[in-house]
């Protein structure tokens, strides 16, 4: 008696930066730089300015669109957050793009201390955050929430999908102070749209309901709980989605609101390190309040994560979602 095993597709290189879009799935190309030309139109204080990486920031339409208003600042990010902060201070209003990586670890000292400690108005959008390449510790900016986070007066915003994006750019222009956005890019899926979703700044959003579980979840993580929302629900599993794109000021009435609809299992999904991200902000919430509830975490490991391809790496550490699917199950 013989038996075969069906093959996976072998994954090529590609795969360690493809975009996280299931196949088929909905997208939107570049919706940041498409979002901030369409702003640049009325806002001419607006310019935009990076580190060599326009084009794989979405940043090159602005570029192309507005060539005068346009800085190209070389491969230093030490000297892009400096100059952001110099013309901030002019009146202009810099929207600065590099990899998450450089334009929080490299550039920590100067965010902190020429554009924060000042409350300069200057709006760092910075792709490739958490586990969004298989490039190795080196491009997995997996702690970027958790040096921001540490920030005075610093806004942190972690988008789910192209209309978070779309609806935040205008946002972040408005407001007054230093913004830090973790930036997705390229072919940016579709999501939001479909439950008549508006993005706030400093609001979380109950996306789904559900009497089971209550998954808070912010950026991709957003995405994949309403997937496996639909996964478990012929389980008998009802899941609640609470998307909180905010991430600081963290939106406390709204979390304890839904944690305190007693009998859901609370858990909280992000793609970060579960050192000093969102699961330890509402961790850390929840006991200030007094609050004593089932609580879990689903986030990357406390660890210098593997290379390559994002789907084995995804399913390796648990946030895709089929590991999250099993996760939450086992616990409920």
């Amino acid at each position: 008696m013989s038996t075969t095993t069906e093959k996976k597709p072998r994954l090529t290189t590609s795969a360690m930066i493809a975009s996280i879009a299931s196949e088929g799935q909905r997208v939107t190309a570049a919706p940041f730089g498409k979002a901030l030309v369409e702003l640049g139109r009325s806002r001419p204080e607006i310019v935009g300015m990076t580190a060599d990486l326009a084009k794989y920031t979405d940043l090159h339409l602005f570029a192309k669109e507005y060539p005068e208003r346009f800085f190209q600042m070389g491969m230093a990010e030490q000297l892009l957050m400096a100059a952001a902060g110099g013309m901030a201070k002019e009146g202009f209003i810099p929207f600065a793009t590099t990899y998450a990586v450089f334009g929080t670890r490299r550039a920590y000292d100067f965010v902190h201390q020429v554009i924060a400690e000042e409350n300069l108005n200057v709006k760092m959008c910075c792709a490739l955050p958490g586990l969004t390449t298989g490039y190795g510790p080196s491009h997995q900016a997996t702690e970027d929430l958790a040096l921001m986070r540490g920030i005075p007066g610093l806004t942190i915003i972690d988008p789910c999908d192209a209309l978070d994006i779309e609806q935040a750019v205008p946002q972040m222009a408005d407001h007054q102070g230093p913004v830090y956005m973790r930036l997705p890019r390229g072919n940016v899926p579709r999501v939001l749209d479909e439950y008549d979703y508006k993005f706030e700044l400093g609001k979380a959003k109950l996306i789904r309901d559900g009497k089971s579980v209550l998954v808070i979840a912010s950026g991709f993580m957003t995405m994949r709980s309403l997937e496996v929302a639909e996964q478990l629900r012929n389980d008998g599993v009802d899941i609640a989605v609470l998307h909180v794109p905010t991430i600081k000021p963290l939106d406390e009435a709204t979390i304890l609101a839904e944690v305190r609809r007693l009998g859901r299992l609370v858990v909280v999904a992000e793609n970060h390190s579960v050192i000093g991200g969102l699961g330890e902000a509402v961790a850390g919430l929840l006991m200030r309040s007094g609050i004593s509830t089932a609580y879990r975490q689903i986030g990357l490991p406390d660890a210098f994560l593997d290379a390559g391809a994002l789907p084995t790496l995804h399913d390796r550490y648990g946030i895709s979602a089929q590991m999250m699917s099993r996760q939450i199950k086992g616990w409920v």
